[in-house]
């Protein structure tokens, strides 16, 4: 114990040394989402005028990367995001790369360096414990591949962090890291999902949660659906629910708080809440704080597909932006800017569709309204140039919009431009059944219009 706390205090330096590590032409890689080492980042962009070409990656910070908007030309640091969130988008100028990846494949790619080497890790930690080894806190999605193959190891330590347990590969120890910082206790990043979605939102999930069933397994993704859902759920009556999920989110604590959530009959992760990232609010946070209820894994276990058929009835619900008449569905990005990622998308809905009595619901609104004020369809006849297709036409089993729900899983090209266009907004029916003609589908009935 003693010669822990005292290799700690060897290694303990200011976050303006700790970056001094990081030299010209180096790969740099964050600990992500919550857990974003801020105080490092800002360190290493004061940097700015010593650095060229240091290739920086992260995911989905909570707020804007420094070393993305001290120079937008490159030429001093290259910051990649492997999930683009708003932060993100605000960094206007072109300079945040997106680094396009299923979500359960980072550790392998990290792993094998088919990206870039990250030379050194900055990872925010939970403190030390007696046995020498930092917790990763709320995202342990690929931090300890990154340990695996850095040359420097950079931990700042925030007494805030909570400790999640695992699950596995959840910390490092103090042997193998170069740096320590002490943020003492500087407050977690919050995001806040506590508002109940719109009517629309409101209406998709009820459609979705009819087709839950007691012993279910839940994934759910990001948004005010997620919300509406949870609490649908909670006053549903369903029973012994489990949660295999990539992001642990405050509805799932609510279910698990209702005792809606018991995981008694998961097949792998008995009892377990199986995550591998955390955003939300303070509370979720103390409630994570080494609880055993709950166990954080890398992602190439949690978004293993095999791994996810493993519960029976595992239900995947996400977000998409567009879906064409062919069942290809765009998640990530149109008129060629990247608004989120892959992310578990497509591990979990092919997961789900593994699983014994799953099911998967990629979830839209059937219209958005542009700038200019013009209402589109979300339901097209074929992508546009500019989108890009993260689902193929292969995958999804539900689509849902406020009008239905439809599983256009193993149908005929004409059998699910029929079911899809039975879920467009009405005003949009007559020309996407016009477009469907023009592309040579043949719509077999007159009955759309009158779903």
């Amino acid at each position: 114990m003693n010669s822990y706390y005292s290799e700690y205090k060897n290694k303990l330096v200011s976050a303006d040394e700790a970056v001094k590590v990081v030299k010209s032409g180096d790969g740099v890689a964050y600990s992500h989402f919550a857990m974003a080492p801020q105080l490092l980042d800002k360190a290493l962009a004061k940097r700015k005028d010593e650095l060229v070409n240091v290739t920086v990656r992260s995911t989905l910070m909570l707020s804007e990367a420094e070393v993305a908007k001290v120079n937008p030309k490159y030429k001093h640091f290259i910051y990649n995001s492997a999930f683009v969130g708003a932060t993100d988008r605000s960094l206007d100028g072109n300079r945040c790369a997106y680094l396009p990846s299923m979500y359960s494949d980072e550790p392998k790619i990290i792993r094998e360096g088919l990206a870039f080497r990250s030379n050194v890790v900055f990872l925010m930690t939970a403190p030390m414990d007696k046995h020498g080894f930092f917790n990763f806190g709320l995202s342990s999605s690929y931090e300890r591949a990154l340990c695996d193959r850095a040359d420097s190891i950079v931990v700042a330590v925030n007494r805030n962090v909570p400790v999640c347990l695992g699950g596995e590969q959840e910390n490092v120890h103090i042997s193998e890291v170069t740096h320590v910082v002490d943020l003492e206790g500087e407050p977690m990043p919050v995001f806040d999902q506590s508002v109940l979605g719109t009517d629309v939102e409101k209406n998709i999930a009820s459609y979705i949660v009819e087709e839950m069933e007691d012993r279910c397994t839940l994934q759910l993704g990001i948004g005010g659906l997620v919300a509406s859902i949870g609490k649908m759920i909670v006053d549903s009556g369903l029973k012994d629910l489990g949660i295999h999920t990539e992001m642990m989110s405050d509805a799932f604590m609510h279910m698990y708080e209702k005792g809606v959530v018991t995981g008694e009959y998961k097949n792998i992760d008995k009892n377990k809440i199986a995550y591998t990232f955390a955003m939300g609010s303070k509370k979720l946070y103390e409630f994570l704080d080494n609880n055993p209820a709950c166990a954080i894994y890398p992602v190439d276990i949690t978004n293993d597909p095999q791994r996810i058929s493993m519960n029976d009835k595992q239900i995947a619900v996400n977000n998409a932006l567009m879906v064409d008449l062919y069942g290809q569905v765009c998640s990530e990005a149109i008129n060629f800017r990247q608004i989120s990622g892959t992310g578990g998308q497509v591990d979990f809905t092919y997961g789900a569709w593994l699983s014994k009595g799953g099911k998967s619901f990629l979830c839209l609104s059937s219209t958005r309204k542009l700038k200019n004020g013009e209402v589109i369809s979300r339901i097209v006849p074929h992508m546009p140039v500019g989108a890009i297709v993260t689902d193929p036409r292969t995958i999804p089993m539900f689509i849902v919009t406020e009008y239905g729900k439809v599983n256009i899983r193993g149908k005929s090209v004409w059998d699910r431009t029929e079911q899809l266009i039975s879920i467009a907004h009405p005003d949009f029916r007559d020309a996407l059944i016009k477009d469907a003609e023009k592309q040579k589908i043949w719509v077999k009935s007159n009955k759309i219009n009158n779903v």
